[in-house]
C-alpha cells in the first residue's frame, strides 16, 4: 500500500531556526526521514513548517526540490507577503499556509480569514491549523465558512472534541497524526470522525514528533486500519493527495 504522509517535518542542518518557548529541535534531515518513511511504503507527503522555522522558506524550497514532485509544502507566511512570492512558492510545490495557534511562529489568527481566502483565490491553497479542540468553539463559525481547512493532530484535546466533529460534518479535514500528543482514545476518535464524514481523515506520521509525549510507531498504522476499515486507502493516500493536488504516487529523490 502506497502512503502519502500528510504531516512531516524536515529540520535540515544549515537552515535558520528560531527557539520556540525555549525549545530548539534536533536535526532531522531528508535522509533521516526517508530512512524511516520508505520501509513503511510512504511515497509522498506534506513537509510542514514548524514553529521553530518561523517564516523561513529556504529549508522548505530545498527540501521539496530534493524530495521530488510527490512531496508538497505547508508554510507559514506573514500577511504582508506579496502575491508574486506566494505564486513562486506554489511553483516550488507549496500547497497550504499554516496558522500555529498552539506554539506560535506563524501569522496571528486575526489574519486567518483574509489569508485563507486570498491564498485560495490566488492559487488554490488551503489553510492548516495547529489548534486545540478546546479553542474551536470561538472559531468554528469562521472555519466553517472558509474555502478549505485542515486541522492537525486530531485537535489534541478531549475538551472541545464535539466542536471538531461539528466542523468535520461541514467538510473540514482532520489529520490523523500526532497520536502521542492527544489526551483521548485515538481509535474511538478516528471512528467518530470517520462516521461523521468519511472524507475527512488524512494520515500522517508527524516525524520526527518534536515535543510529543510519544513518537510515531508502526502500530499507529494498524490503529488507523482498525478504525476506518475498508476506507484505509483513502485515509492513507486518497484524501490527502486530492487536497494537496498531487497527481503521482511514485516518489523520486534528487
Amino acid at each position: 500500500m502506497d502512503i502519502f504522509d500528510a504531516h512531516l517535518h524536515i529540520i535540515a542542518p544549515g537552515f535558520p531556526l528560531t527557539p520556540n518557548q525555549g525549545y530548539m529541535p534536533a536535526p532531522f534531515s531528508i535522509d533521516d526521514y526517508l530512512a524511516r518513511a520508505t520501509p513503511l511504503g510512504i511515497t509522498g507527503g506534506a513537509v510542514v513548517s514548524g514553529s521553530f522555522q518561523g517564516f523561513d522558506q529556504s529549508y522548505l524550497i530545498d527540501a521539496l526540490g530534493r524530495l521530488g514532485p510527490t512531496f508538497v509544502g505547508v508554510t507559514q507566511l506573514p500577511a504582508s507577503t506579496p502575491d508574486q512570492d506566494i505564486l513562486a512558492l506554489d511553483q516550488a510545490g507549496v500547497r497550504a499556509v499554516r496558522f500555529n495557534l498552539q506554539r506560535g511562529g506563524s501569522e496571528d489568527v486575526s489574519e486567518l480569514e483574509r489569508m485563507a481566502r486570498r491564498v485560495h483565490d490566488l492559487c488554490g491553497w488551503h489553510v492548516e491549523l495547529y489548534v486545540a479542540n478546546s479553542e474551536l468553539k470561538a472559531l468554528r463559525g469562521l472555519l466553517a465558512r472558509l474555502p478549505r481547512v485542515s486541522i492537525d493532530h486530531l485537535g489534541l484535546t478531549r475538551d472541545g472534541f464535539d466542536d471538531l466533529v461539528w466542523l468535520v460534518e461541514r467538510g473540514i479535514h482532520v489529520k490523523a497524526t500526532g497520536f502521542g500528543r492527544v489526551d483521548f482514545d485515538v481509535r474511538h476518535a478516528l471512528r467518530t470522525l470517520h462516521t461523521a464524514n468519511p472524507a475527512a481523515l488524512m494520515f500522517g506520521t508527524d516525524l520526527p514528533c518534536t515535543r510529543a509525549a510519544r513518537a510515531f510507531s508502526g502500530r499507529d498504522l494498524e490503529v488507523v486500519i482498525e478504525a476506518v476499515g475498508g476506507d484505509a486507502d483513502a485515509v492513507f493516500r486518497g484524501h490527502s493527495m486530492q487536497l494537496y493536488r498531487v497527481r503521482s504516487a511514485t516518489a523520486t529523490t534528487k
